[in-house]
């Protein structure tokens, strides 16, 4: 049986978006295009923004790294949004470098940080055992950041999340700094399977289109304990 492969956790800068990507970097232009904060940027008190719910998110982790869901609440799907954002910020550390892990099925938005189309991806990886990590990390356009996107569709998806592999790799990752985007915690129960394997967890709520109720929803398919906090979208 395959496993996952316990160096690939603590080492490999290379494939954890280190120095040694030939990968393009996008310029200031492509990444304003994408919404993607930058240093620099005219919006400064967005880049601001995602700053703040870093540092918070290390200081909660006591300065040590983290693996947090960001999930959204409403009809929207709002979470890629506040997730890329979330792991540029970090990325922007030179002493730090981050993986996304797009787990958002029905509307993966990761493929906009990759150059090329990915062959594999997380899904692949959760049905193939012959797979390995290497085959599903792929290096960003943006520095120190790598992804695994999605993957190709699969039936039983969801199922595979809560799969032992699932864990297995999400354990694996611990000493790195992982963002998992999820779909909304409203209309799938996507969130509450990925959930139990993270530290936090990370609301994005549409400002002034959510109830009290349904952020009380959302915080309980989520796990009040590894709840972190919510990020409002204007």
């Amino acid at each position: 049986m395959a496993s996952v492969d316990p160096n690939l956790g603590a080492g490999g800068d290379e494939l954890f978006g280190g120095s040694g990507s030939n990968t393009a970097l996008f310029s200031q232009e492509e990444l304003a295009q994408l919404k993607l904060i930058f240093p620099g940027m005219p919006q400064r008190e967005v880049l601001n923004a995602f700053r703040d719910v870093r540092t918070r998110l290390m200081q909660k982790s006591g300065g040590k790294p983290f693996v947090v869901l960001v999930s959204s609440l409403g009809a929207e799907d709002r979470s890629s949004y506040v997730a890329t954002n979330l792991a540029t910020a970090i990325a922007m550390d030179e002493q730090n470098s981050a993986l996304y892990i797009d787990c958002n099925l029905d509307n993966p938005g990761v493929c906009r940080f990759l150059r090329a189309r990915p062959k594999h991806g997380l899904t692949d990886y959760l049905d193939d055992e012959s797979l390995g990590l290497r085959d599903i990390v792929y290096p960003s356009g943006i520095d120190r950041l790598s992804v695994i996107p999605v993957g190709n569709p699969r039936v039983t998806a969801e199922e595979h999340l809560a799969s032992n592999r699932m864990r297995e790799l999400v354990d694996s990752l611990r000493n790195r700094y992982v963002v998992i985007d999820v779909p909304p915690a409203s209309i799938s129960v996507v969130g509450r399977i990925v959930s139990q394997m993270v530290d936090h967890a990370v609301l994005a709520v549409p400002f002034g289109q959510v109830t009290q109720s349904q952020i009380l929803s959302g915080i309980d398919a989520v796990g009040e304990q590894r709840f972190a906090g919510l990020v409002f979208n204007y």
